[in-house]
């Protein structure tokens, strides 16, 4: 298992891969992308107990389903870096016939790819679903879901957090990237959340929260909602993390949700990000 060193310097190298991916094809979502990196590396590399030889069943294994798929770049550099597929084929995103489209497709066979996604708020239902099989099969694995924050204005979610904490999915570990921005802007204007952790509490969620960018933190909390399991209640991490983080033009900025960088800026970007694995 890594360390918090050995995982930053891996996070170091994912941004490498998000930023020339998306600039390669001249497409993609390269702001939540950034902002998620610390979160999956940490449950591939540290948390989830998981295959990289992969099998759609997961059977004893953990489970992770993401619903906002717009973040497959740092979802693909992840299962390459940690060996599901070879880094080289990073070079194909959003090409014709590859295995990586913009969103993740199971139809493409890409190992650790276990649903489609992208068309949002489908995530958690999927996850619900997966937990629910896992009870059934008297399989103790953990069922991990990470959503946007701007995914939370879809209805499907909220008839899925209902689903769950009335059937007790215990072992439901759902995350939502809460960087306060969605495509359109900042998410307090397009459609307020109001008080999201008292929401997901109402609905019977234990609910935590953690700064999302420190890989330390990110650790911590994960292996705190692990302690939560098996406790009568699914559990919610609200992640606090920045839209575009390691880059600083793009930080904080909803104009990077879909945009992909310019020549200058991609140098601009990997002059901030170290090299620590090497490029695809």
């Amino acid at each position: 298992m890594a360390n918090v060193a050995e995982l930053e310097k891996i996070a170091s190298q994912v941004r490498r891969d998000i930023v020339r991916m998306v600039h390669s094809c001249q497409s993609g979502h390269p702001g939540g992308s950034l902002g998620c990196t610390e979160y999956l590396i940490a449950l591939y590399f540290s948390i989830m107990k998981h295959d990289t030889k992969f099998n759609m069943k997961g059977i004893e294994e953990d489970l992770f389903f993401i619903s906002n798929g717009h973040i497959s770049p740092v979802f693909y550099s992840v299962l390459a870096r940690v060996g599901y597929f070879d880094v080289s084929e990073l070079a194909t995103f959003r090409k014709i016939n590859s295995r990586l489209q913009g969103h993740p497709a199971t139809e493409e066979g890409l190992p650790g790819i276990r649903m489609s996604a992208g068309s949002l708020g489908q995530g958690l239902s999927v996850a619900c679903g997966a937990a629910l099989a896992k009870r059934l099969n008297n399989d103790p694995r953990n069922v991990f879901c990470l959503m946007g924050d701007g995914e939370q204005q879809e209805g499907q979610v909220w008839e899925a957090a209902m689903f769950a904490a009335h059937n007790k999915l215990d072992h439901l570990i759902a995350t939502i990237d809460y960087n306060g921005q969605q495509i359109d802007g900042p998410v307090d204007e397009v459609l307020s959340l109001g008080d999201l952790a008292g929401k997901y509490k109402a609905f019977g969620w234990t609910v935590l929260s953690c700064e999302g960018n420190d890989m330390s933190a990110i650790l911590s909390m994960l292996n705190e909602a692990i302690d939560q399991t098996g406790k009568g209640k699914p559990i919610m991490i609200l992640m606090k993390t920045a839209m575009g983080k390691g880059v600083d033009f793009m930080e904080g900025s909803h104009k990077w949700h879909g945009i992909p960088p310019n020549d200058a800026q991609l140098e601009d970007a990997l002059n901030q990000l170290e090299e620590t694995l090497g490029d695809y």
